[in-house]
């Protein structure tokens, strides 16, 4: 029983270690001390609710799609078109590297995938 229990409990900090979350509230301060605010007609309650539903505030978050493809960072920006990883073909749109977009928020990166975080935010207002 002991050594289940000692297993679970590594397994949770192991977890927890790999997952780099940000609060929601450092997270809205972060976007409005970088003027995203309005940025192209989204309110910092679109930008959380994106954080949330793509990847619970985990900006050190990566899924691999079913074509491949990674999603990376806070906003799960993908790999195919967006950014390039050198594991899956990518268009490489934005020219970055997509483990440039993780562990930490470069809000001036995120302004360069602008369009797909535009596409993520209509989609998600589209299910609303």
């Amino acid at each position: 029983m002991r050594r289940a229990l000692l297993i679970s409990w590594v397994a949770c900090l192991v977890t927890t270690h790999q997952a780099r979350l940000i609060g929601r509230c450092d997270l809205a301060k972060l976007l409005h001390q970088e003027d995203m605010d309005g940025f192209e007609g989204y309110s910092l309650s679109d930008w959380l609710c994106l954080a949330f539903v793509e990847s619970h505030f985990n900006i050190s978050k990566v899924n691999e799609n079913a074509d491949g493809s990674f999603d990376y960072g806070i906003f799960q920006i993908n790999s195919h078109y967006w950014c390039t990883d050198h594991q899956s073909h990518s268009v490489n749109i934005c020219h970055l590297e997509c483990q440039g977009l993780i562990p930490t928020l470069h809000m001036s990166k995120l302004r360069l995938v602008e369009p797909v975080l535009n596409a993520r935010l209509e989609v998600l207002e589209a299910q609303l």
